[in-house]
């Protein structure tokens, strides 16, 4: 075999996870990717020493998140008041104003999860003789891949900049050391994310592909339509009741999600603006309308243009978890800002909905079988 290519375990036949095809990959060189000849699914892609990467990378990150734990995150100083918090004490003032539900999906989705990822990837390829057996690699790696959806410190990141930047014009702020570690930690995180490959990884950790469990297909619409149909329902107060709320010298200020977005318009700050429109009216709407689409058209048997389809739900697949920048920009805001009547912010009844929304649009994603997308014109051609 010549330098730089891939070893044999990472060639062979797979089966396409988002369309049943059957491939052959080949040997690969350095960063060469397999696609699927029929939907255009990215098979496999071969690194370099890909899982050394991995293995540096997520080191890296997990000491940066337990570094990010114990300072300052972000400091608040207006009138001669000051109020600082960290990641977890942020999380406190949550709990404390009955918000427990905000302070779990953030933990949850800044710390716990993207953790577990980092550990669960550490225990299949470090030499642990206890997940040396392929059915405990295989379901450590099932509940890795099941988790990295939801691991979200990249968008909690920028909604941090987005609650930044709305209170930046009457306040200062100062930032903490927890803030630029859990920047370490983010970049770490992401890159550990990039070194992935969940085919040969599936091969290296238990020497057999990957096969992704297929529901039935009455079962998959039946779901996503129920997830879609709660969903509508929750968007409406989503959009209509204040998503948070703020009290400035005992004169409470409620604000919706378009209403923000308007008051950052006015105020200059387009490019914030931008991001809350498209990420939290934008992206909701268009993924439901997306969704809705491609679950009538599985459900009644259509065959044409399956590649736009197919295009059109890996996006949807893509874009879901950045609608949560507004929901970890009002949580951010609520932890930092509270100075009683002279200045404190709240959140509404539309952050629980729209936290809702988000969440049930990405399980809609995920219940809806893309396979389904094609499964109707092999019926046909099998006539």
């Amino acid at each position: 075999m010549s330098k730089g290519l891939s070893d044999p375990i990472h060639s062979g036949k797979t089966v396409c996870q988002q369309c049943d095809t059957e491939v052959v990959i080949p040997r690969l060189a350095h960063r060469q990717k397999a696609k699927c000849p029929r939907c255009g699914h990215v098979l496999t892609q071969h690194l370099d020493s890909a899982n050394q990467r991995i293995i540096m990378f997520a080191v890296s990150a997990l000491i940066f998140l337990v570094l990010s734990m114990p300072f300052n995150f972000l400091g608040f100083s207006t009138n001669g008041q000051h109020q600082a918090i960290g990641i977890i004490s942020g999380l406190d003032v949550l709990i404390v104003n009955d918000y427990m539900f905000l302070a779990v999906v953030q933990l949850l989705s800044i710390v716990i999860v993207p953790a577990i990822v980092l550990i669960g990837l550490l225990l299949i390829l470090l030499p642990f003789p206890a997940t040396k057996k392929p059915n405990t690699s295989r379901a450590i790696l099932n509940v890795v891949y099941a988790l990295i959806p939801w691991s979200m410190a990249e968008i909690f990141l920028i909604g941090v900049l987005v609650s930044l930047i709305k209170i930046s014009s009457f306040a200062d702020i100062s930032i903490g050391l927890s803030f630029y570690a859990y920047i370490g930690f983010t970049v770490c995180m992401v890159a550990t994310m990039l070194s992935m490959d969940k085919h040969q990884l599936y091969i290296t950790a238990t020497e057999a592909q990957h096969n992704k469990k297929k529901l039935p297909k009455s079962e998959s619409i039946q779901r996503t339509w129920a997830l879609l149909l709660t969903s509508i329902l929750l968007y409406i107060p989503a959009n209509t009741l204040p998503i948070m709320h703020t009290v400035f010298l005992g004169t409470d200020e409620p604000s919706t999600i378009l209403g923000g977005v308007i008051s950052m318009w006015q105020n200059k700050s387009y490019p914030i603006a931008l991001v809350i429109f498209i990420a939290s009216i934008v992206v909701p709407i268009g993924k439901l309308v997306i969704l809705i689409w491609l679950n009538y058209c599985v459900q009644y048997g259509t065959i044409k243009k399956q590649n736009k389809r197919i295009f059109w739900y890996r996006l949807t697949e893509f874009i879901g978890r950045w609608s949560m920048v507004d929901i970890f920009a009002v949580a951010i805001l609520v932890s930092l800002i509270q100075l009683g009547n002279t200045m404190s912010v709240f959140p509404g009844p539309a952050a629980l909905a729209f936290c809702g929304v988000v969440i049930l649009t990405m399980l809609a994603a995920m219940t809806f079988d893309p396979r389904l997308i094609w499964s109707n014109s092999d019926a046909q051609n099998d006539r």
